[in-house]
């Protein structure tokens, strides 16, 4: 396997742990910036409890929301596939976009021109600065991996996306696919 280099449209799969970060553990991360000074990325496959009408009530509408990460969790965040919609976007890889213009997607959610297909929603972010990355990465604590088809990033079954890159990954991640999250399961 060819070592990729932290690079933004890139994930960030965390290395099977038995005694992990609560935040990072099993985490899959989009990379959406990094640089010489920082990167910024957010966490993919780790829902929360709550629903956008829980946070912006008048949208009434039961998007999902994800843990971008453990920065700014009172800021939200949005990564989306349709940057012809939402004008500002920034993109982060062939046909990923972050951000935009939010009250054009509160008027889309309201007018029912957006569904969760096309946009995904977190609190907070993941953050490094200038050498944190690559800091875990020497310590074995993230694998670097592309992903075939970026739009099909905001579609992806959460539940299983880090089992599907530890298959994708092969040799001895495979073993680790089908191991039990908390150990004394077991």
């Amino acid at each position: 396997m060819i070592a990729l280099k932290p690079a933004k449209g890139l994930l960030l799969v965390a290395e099977p742990s038995i005694i992990g970060d609560a935040s990072f553990n099993r985490s899959v991360v989009l990379i959406a910036e990094h640089s010489e000074t920082g990167s910024i990325g957010f966490i993919l496959n780790k829902i929360l409890d709550f629903t956008l009408a829980d946070l912006i009530p008048e949208l009434n509408k039961s998007f999902k929301i994800y843990n971008g990460g453990p920065v700014e969790q009172d800021n939200l965040y949005f990564i989306h596939k349709i940057p012809d919609l939402i004008p500002e976007s920034v993109e982060i890889a062939n046909g990923i976009f972050w951000g935009g213009n939010f009250d054009a997607v509160k008027e889309l959610i309201e007018k029912d021109l957006i569904s969760e297909k096309q946009i995904r929603f977190f609190l907070g972010y993941s953050g490094w600065d200038a050498e944190q990355l690559q800091q875990e990465l020497d310590s074995n604590s993230w694998v670097i991996t592309a992903h075939q088809d970026p739009k099909d990033i905001i579609e992806r079954p959460y539940r299983s996306f880090w089992k599907d890159k530890m298959i994708e990954l092969g040799g001895n991640y495979m073993l680790w696919s089908n191991a039990p999250e908390n150990p004394s399961y077991n």
